[in-house]
């Protein structure tokens, strides 16, 4: 009978391997996916069909990063601006937000306060930007089924290097991991002008 020889040196590896808990063996956890807002109802969607009401917390929380093209204006001179924003939690009706970016004027911070009313689909937001001005907007929250939200806010009016300057923003939350932004502005009453369509995209392994 043949007999397998068997090294002290692999008996001992054979030992350890052994000896690890199963659990330690597995692969890590992918990063769970974010999903959408919309219940899978298990069949097309009917105009009778009631829209969730939307959830700010299970959709921004995390970091995002954004690239964005702007005209010259009054906020600064034209050019591209990355960066990132960073959601967290204060308590179920208030949020921040920290935006951390470059722009052709240089480094650039943007604090952000929400409050959501959310039985009342309701949306307030104060914002003070180091380039040197701050601005209070209001709005309301809208969504179809299918699955997609859209917030829309409309400043008050700001003075802004000798200009009153009015903001209007509408995100347009397309799927769970990136929304768009599209941005208008008004100085000195004038007419509402684009101010650039920058997309913000969550990074992967936050919520």
């Amino acid at each position: 009978m043949m007999r397998t020889r068997i090294s002290s040196r692999s008996l001992a590896l054979a030992l350890m391997l052994s000896a690890v808990p199963a659990a330690a063996q597995q692969p890590p956890a992918q990063p769970q996916t974010p999903r959408s807002q919309m219940p899978d109802l298990g069949r097309p969607t009917k105009s009778s069909d009631t829209l969730p009401l939307f959830n700010f917390e299970g959709y921004f929380l995390g970091k995002w990063t954004f690239e964005w093209d702007v005209p010259d204006s009054a906020l600064g001179p034209a050019g591209t601006i990355t960066g990132t924003t960073t959601y967290s939690k204060i308590d179920d009706t208030f949020y921040l937000a920290t935006t951390e970016a470059t722009g052709p004027g240089g480094p650039i911070t943007i604090k952000e306060t929400f409050g959501y009313k959310k039985d009342n689909k309701a949306i307030a937001r104060q914002v003070t930007d180091s380039r040197g001005f701050a601005f209070t907007q209001v709005g309301t929250v809208g969504g179809d089924l299918g699955g997609y939200y859209n917030i829309y806010l409309d400043s008050a009016p700001m003075t802004v290097g000798g200009k009153s300057i009015r903001l209007r923003h509408t995100l347009r939350l397309l799927s769970p991991v990136n929304f768009k932004v599209e941005m208008r502005i008004s100085e000195d009453g004038g007419p509402f002008t684009n101010f650039g369509t920058p997309w913000w995209r969550k990074d992967s392994g936050t919520r």
